[in-house]
């Protein structure tokens, strides 16, 4: 940071005289000339470069991490809720053995899409050689199936053509690999639900593989046509509930009514909140607890700005005696400080959100690269649920970040500024 030559302190002096309106030309220009180091104040320089880095990253961690977090939840809600209805109505006067009615009289209420009879059940599913593995069974039918777009317009190989003729089921990608299937080949599948005495063992052709890029639902989920699921489980001619899609999954509670009303018997609503309350309210704790721990960095980058225009006014205090000896104003010695401070935060800003901006928009590239860098897999699908990094950038939340960050940089800066507007000439002298 150069100090200003008496020569220039002379000329500036007659024109702060004049020039008393705040940030004026020559505020500016002392400011600017005290954010440019010279060798002898190189230590002053390294804190106010320090102060930049450490803002620069608190800020693009807060993006990235805020985005990352985001694209979590965005991806998880559209793919929990493309495979899962967004209510589910099960029976409680009986069972549920008029589910082709039901779902024809829900599909007419307004802002409901579709209605699928579904059964489902647990069943050990073997492949090639010895691999075997756990899987759910869903029952279908083939036009709920084909209407659900999450799975069907993402069938990585075969078609629905089996399954619509009832012979055939479609897996999922990760399911598909672990048990060594492949389209035409055959699955077979054990369910305890059987004979009173034994289970139920029956193969199946694999008319299709999907792969919808969650990984729970890629590797343990196998749709089956309705019928065929029925006799699996022991319900012929029954149904265990019926999924509701609607076209505002947040406003489910307005539907509740007319679904009720449209059922004409007892029935019991749960919506797709009830069902993953505690997962999603997990997500929403964690995001707000990393935004106040990574608000931390900023911070301390905040007060080593602090620490830098201290020692900056410490070092100037010849410059300050012969400014005020010149004729500028405290406020004028108060405000060249600030903006000497704020300047740094404010670049430490915008370079952090372009760093941040960058990554986010690359996260992937970025997870891959690391990952082949390191031989290992960063966010392993089998850990975090999808099969891609996800990064969804919030323009409110953005703001929120620059807006805090600029505030910690601005608020960092009074104290020494106010400091430095308080010496009178005499004391300035002393400071040298």
């Amino acid at each position: 940071m150069t100090a200003v030559t008496e020569d220039q302190v002379q000329a500036a002096g007659q024109s702060a005289k004049s020039a008393s309106r705040p940030f004026s030309a020559f505020e500016r220009m002392v400011a600017w000339r005290y954010l440019r180091s010279r060798r002898k104040e190189a230590f002053i320089s390294v804190i106010a470069g320090f102060s930049f880095i450490g803002i620069m990253l608190g800020v693009a961690t807060l993006i990235i991490v805020m985005a990352v977090m985001n694209g979590f939840r965005t991806e998880l809600i559209s793919r929990i809720l493309g495979i899962n209805g967004h209510m589910i109505v099960q029976p409680i006067d009986g069972p549920l053995n008029n589910y082709a009615d039901l779902a024809t009289r829900f599909s007419g209420v307004k802002g409901v899409t579709m209605a699928i009879p579904l059964i489902e059940g647990q069943v050990l599913a073997q492949g090639v050689g010895d691999s075997s593995t756990g899987a759910l069974v869903r029952g279908i039918r083939a036009d709920d199936l084909g209407k659900m777009k999450s799975v069907s317009e993402q069938i990585k190989s075969g078609d629905l053509v089996g399954f619509a003729a009832g012979t055939g089921v479609a897996i999922g990608s990760r399911m598909a690999e672990k048990l060594g299937i492949q389209v035409g080949g055959s699955i077979t599948l054990t369910s305890a639900t059987g004979d009173v005495t034994l289970p139920l063992v029956k193969a199946y052709t694999v008319s299709a593989i999907y792969e919808i890029g969650m990984w729970e639902y890629d590797s343990t989920i196998i749709f089956m046509p309705l019928e065929e699921a029925q006799q699996v489980f022991n319900a012929e001619g029954l149904a265990q509930s019926i999924e509701i899609f609607v076209e505002h999954p947040d406003a489910v509670d307005e539907l509740r009514q007319p679904i009720e009303d449209a059922a004409g018997r007892q029935i019991f609503i749960s919506d797709w909140r009830d069902r993953n309350q505690t997962f999603f309210a997990t997500i929403e704790v964690q995001r707000n607890v990393m935004f106040m721990i990574l608000t931390l960095i900023v911070l301390v980058a905040a007060l080593n700005i602090i620490s830098g225009l201290i020692m900056l006014v410490k070092d100037k205090g010849s410059d300050i005696a012969i400014l005020r000896t010149m004729g500028a104003t405290s406020g004028s010695v108060m405000r060249i400080f600030f903006m000497t401070g704020a300047a740094i935060g404010t670049a430490g800003t915008v370079a952090g959100v372009l760093l941040g901006v960058v990554v986010c928009l690359n996260i992937e590239a970025i997870r891959q690269f690391f990952s082949w860098i390191s031989g290992t897999t960063i966010f392993s699908p089998e850990l975090y649920f999808l099969n891609q990094l996800p990064a969804d950038m919030d323009a409110a939340e953005t703001m929120l970040v620059i807006v805090m960050a600029l505030s910690l940089s601005f608020l960092a800066t009074i104290v020494p500024a106010w400091r430095a507007s308080r010496l009178d000439p005499v004391q300035a002298l002393r400071y040298e």
